[in-house]
C-alpha cells in the first residue's frame, strides 16, 4: 500500500536560515520545529524611523524562504517543473543520480525503442517506478504505460507464452498500472500470468523450473526467485489473492534456498535436479560458484517477500534463518577497499575477479531494507552504506550530462569461474541501472545520504506498493 508523507521536509539551507534567525533574535539555541510559528511573526514588533511597526528583518528573510518552500513543494509546483538532469561537473553532493538517471535513460531511449518484453528492461522501469513515487513526475509512469501498452491490448490480451520466469518479471509493471489506472486490461494480463503458474513444471519439491525448455528442465537458478515472487505477492496485495501467493512465493522461497545455500552462507548460481546439465555437480546438482547477481537476485527477493507476507507466515522463521546466513555471507565477502562485492563472490583475492556494479547494488538494497526492517541485526545498515559509497564511485556524468554506471555483468548463463570473469563488463546495461535505482530509493528514504554528506532532499518518503 502507498504511505503518503505527512509532512514537508526541509532543506538544508532552511534550516541554516531558521537558526540564523533565532541568533539574531537573541536566542543561540537549536531550532525546533515546532519554533516556526514564533518567528513567523508572534515575536516582539520593532518601530520604524517614521514611526510604522516592522518585523525584524530576520523574520522577513524567513517569511520569504519558508514561503518559497511551501510554493515548490505543492503538487502543482512538481508537475509544472520536473526534476531536471544535472549539468556535466555538478558535484556528487547537488546530484540527485535517480533523477539523473532517469532522465538520461529517456533521453536515450524512447518508451517504443528501449526493448522487448524482458526482465532486464522491466527491471529498470520498475526502479523508475520508485523515482516516480518519490518525485511525482507524470512523465516517468506515462512512459512505463507507454512501453506496457506496446505489449497489451485494450482487452488485456498479451503476446507471451510465459515458458520462462524470465518473461513474468514484466508483471510487477501490469499490477503497479492497474494500481495506477484501474485499468480492467492490466488485471486481465497479470491473471495470464498467474494463471499459467497453475500448469508451471516444478521439481519433485515444487520449485519452478527456472524455464520449461529442455536446457532448463529441472533446473532451479537463484535469479528465477526475483522473476516471479515479488510479481506474485505485489499481485494477491492488489487483487486479493494473498492466500495462494504468500504460500506460493514462501515456499519457492524456502525450496530454492534449500537446495543453493551453502555452508559460507551463500547461494550456488544454480541447482540441476536431475544432475544431467553440464555445470551440475554429479552429487548434489549444484553449479560450481557464487556469481554475485544470482545472489543478488534472491536477496532482494526474499527481502520484498518478508515486506508483503503476514507476520504469522509458517514459512517466516526458515525464510528469515536463510537471509540471516546471507546476510553473514555477503558481509564477509565484502571488498574492505572499494565496499563492492566481486562478481565471484568468494573468489575476490584473484587478480582477475573485478567487483560488479549491479550485486552490489542489489546487496546494498537488501542488507539496508533488512536491517531497517528488523530481519537482521542493525549493523548491516552499516554494511549497506559501505556498498553504498561503492556503487556511488561507478556514476558520473558524461559531457553530455547523462549518467554512467559502470562495471556491470551483462547477462549470463551458468559457468566456471573463467566464464563469469570473463562477462563482458558493459556500462549502463539495465540489469544495473534497475537494480540502481532500487537501491538508491532505499538510501535515499533512509537518509544515508544526509549522514555521508551526499545529501539529496526527497519530496516525500514513499515506499513502493505491496
Amino acid at each position: 500500500m502507498k504511505r503518503q508523507a505527512a509532512t514537508r521536509r526541509l532543506t538544508r539551507f532552511d534550516l541554516r536560515t531558521l537558526r540564523s534567525a533565532r541568533s539574531a533574535l537573541g536566542d543561540p539555541g537549536r531550532f525546533r520545529p515546532d519554533d516556526t510559528s514564533e518567528l513567523m511573526g508572534r515575536g516582539a514588533p520593532t518601530v520604524g524611523v517614521h514611526g510604522t511597526t516592522r518585523r525584524h528583518p530576520a523574520l522577513l528573510l524567513l517569511a520569504a524562504v519558508l514561503c518559497l518552500a511551501a510554493l515548490l513543494t505543492t503538487p502543482a509546483a512538481r508537475a509544472a517543473a520536473p526534476p531536471a538532469a544535472p549539468a556535466p561537473g555538478t558535484s556528487a553532493a547537488a546530484t540527485d543520480w535517480s533523477v539523473a538517471m532517469v532522465e538520461s535513460t529517456m533521453a536515450r531511449y524512447t518508451a517504443e525503442s528501449i526493448g522487448g518484453w524482458s526482465y532486464p528492461t522491466g527491471l529498470y522501469l520498475y526502479g523508475q517506478y520508485l523515482v516516480y513515487e518519490r518525485t511525482h513526475d507524470p512523465r516517468y509512469l506515462a512512459y512505463l504505460k507507454r512501453y506496457v501498452d506496446r505489449f497489451v491490448d485494450a482487452d488485456g490480451n498479451i503476446d507471451q507464452n510465459f515458458d520462462s520466469l524470465d518473461s513474468m518479471q514484466n508483471g510487477r509493471l501490469l499490477v503497479i498500472l492497474h494500481h495506477e489506472t484501474g485499468e480492467q486490461r492490466y488485471q486481465t494480463a497479470a491473471d495470464t500470468i498467474r494463471k499459467r503458474l497453475d500448469s508451471y513444471p516444478r521439481t519433485s519439491d515444487g520449485g519452478f523450473w527456472h524455464a520449461t525448455s529442455a536446457s532448463r528442465a529441472h533446473q532451479l537458478w537463484s535469479d528465477g526467485v526475483y522473476m516471479v515472487n515479488p510479481f506474485l505477492v505485489e499481485y494477491g496485495a492488489e487483487f486479493g489473492d494473498t492466500a495462494y501467493t504468500s504460500d506460493e512465493a514462501t515456499r519457492q522461497l524456502a525450496v530454492y534456498g534449500s537446495h543453493l545455500q551453502v555452508d559460507n552462507g551463500l547461494l550456488r548460481h544454480a541447482y540441476d535436479e536431475s544432475k544431467a546439465a553440464s555445470w551440475a555437480d554429479p552429487s548434489t546438482g549444484l553449479a560450481p560458484e557464487h556469481w554475485c547477481r544470482a545472489i543478488g537476485w534472491y536477496a532482494m527477493a526474499v527481502v520484498n517477500v518478508l515486506d508483503a507476507v503476514p507476520a504469522d507466515q509458517p514459512r517466516r522463521p526458515q525464510l528469515l534463518s536463510i537471509l540471516g546466513r546471507l546476510a553473514a555471507g555477503i558481509e564477509h565477502y565484502q571488498d574492505p577497499a572499494t565496499g563492492r562485492w566481486f562478481q565471484v563472490v568468494d573468489k575476490g583475492s584473484r587478480t582477475d575477479d573485478w567487483t560488479e556494479t549491479s550485486c552490489s547494488s542489489m546487496f546494498t538494497f537488501a542488507l539496508s531494507r533488512a536491517a531497517e526492517q528488523g530481519y537482521v541485526d542493525a549493523h548491516y545498515a552499516d554494511v549497506a552504506e559501505r556498498g553504498y559509497q561503492g556503487v556511488l564511485a561507478r556514476i558520473s556524468l558524461g559531457d553530455d550530462g547523462r549518467t554512467n554506471l559502470t562495471d556491470i555483468s551483462v547477462g549470463t548463463n551458468v559457468g566456471d569461474y573463467a566464464f563469469y570473469v570473463a562477462r563482458t563488463r558493459a556500462t549502463n546495461d539495465f540489469h544495473g541501472l534497475g537494480a540502481f535505482l532500487i537501491m538508491n530509493e532505499q538510501m535515499i528514504r533512509q537518509g544515508t545520504q544526509e549522514r555521508t554528506g551526499r545529501h539529496i532532499t526527497p519530496l516525500c518518503a514513499n515506499g513502493h506498493p505491496m
